[in-house]
């Protein structure tokens, strides 16, 4: 009897592992999709509404099933609620994503993957500014080592493209910020909403602020796109934006949050692979130095204590 429970467990471990990772894989392939688009001469503002309008369905099924197919009673929206979820799909997915869409216009999507890996950082600093919290010595360090790390990719990438790398890294940080904004105001309403149903109304309400900026800055002749772009947003929409929301979620529930991000640190390598694969970036001594301090330090942050 035990051992079959081991085995269960051992199973189920193996699958949130699998899940973790293949999230993580999923979820980078973000980057090399909307490079892979920008050949076709298509726009931020284009992508992205592409983007959100193949995921609407997806998410609004997933809002539905968090809503009527919960074990438990749901909690009714109040105005509060409301209000809370259209700042949150705005800070967390409609700001985040198309800041980001916009900044790899101008950087590779090594550099752009580093960046957003300073999330966990970021959501330290958000915390000390706005609640006080102390910082330990041990995250100011991992954080330092982290930031050194983008600066020495950073740094390598700007002799070369000049203002364009300084656009698009200041553009991909703002992405950065603007979605640990939305972990750190979160998690009060995780916890009444559930982690599912909330992210189901805030990413909703993206998808519709993208759809909403496209009308009103492009004239409806800009949606007439190659159809590569097209096939490329279908696969944004599913592989890269849906599926690993569902693939995380499901990844924390077998083996936790904290092993779910450690394993999630195969993000900016495969992110780093398939930029060399797929889209010819280069590989040299700075990417894979800063790419390893970043790893370092927010490794060291997610094992810190606090």
């Amino acid at each position: 009897m035990n051992t079959g429970h081991a085995s269960v467990c051992a199973a189920r471990r193996r699958t949130g592992w699998l899940l973790a990772v293949g999230g993580a894989v999923a979820f980078s392939g973000k980057a090399i999709i909307v490079k892979l688009a920008y050949r076709y001469g298509v726009d931020a503002v284009t992508l992205i509404m592409y983007r959100m309008l193949f995921a609407l369905p997806l998410f609004l099924a997933m809002l539905w099933w968090a809503t009527h197919r919960a074990r438990e009673p749901v909690a009714p929206l109040t105005w509060r609620d409301r209000l809370g979820i259209v700042w949150l799909g705005f800070t967390g997915y409609y700001a985040a994503s198309f800041l980001d869409f916009w900044g790899l216009q101008y950087i590779s999507a090594s550099l752009e993957r580093l960046i957003l890996y300073l999330n966990p950082t970021l959501v330290l600093l958000l915390g000390w500014l706005l609640y006080g919290r102390a910082v330990t010595a041990r995250q100011a360090g991992a954080m330092a080592l982290s930031y050194a790390g983008v600066l020495l990719v950073f740094g390598h990438e700007v002799r070369f493209d000049g203002w364009n790398t300084a656009i698009g890294a200041g553009l991909v940080l703002a992405s950065a910020v603007s979605y640990a904004i939305y972990l750190v105001y979160s998690g009060q309403m995780v916890r009444r909403l559930g982690s599912l149903r909330l992210v189901g109304w805030a990413t909703t309400v993206a998808c519709l602020l993208c759809l909403l900026q496209f009308v009103l800055l492009r004239p409806l002749a800009a949606a007439v796109v190659a159809p590569e772009v097209i096939a490329l947003s279908v696969v944004n929409a599913v592989l890269c934006t849906a599926a690993p929301v569902v693939m995380v979620m499901m990844a924390i529930e077998r083996i936790g949050s904290a092993m779910t991000a450690q394993a999630g640190m195969v993000g900016p390598l495969s992110t780093i692979a398939l930029g060399v694969v797929v889209l010819g970036e280069p590989l040299n001594a700075w990417i894979v130095a800063g790419t390893a301090l970043v790893l370092g330090g927010v490794l060291w942050v997610s094992r810190s204590p606090a």
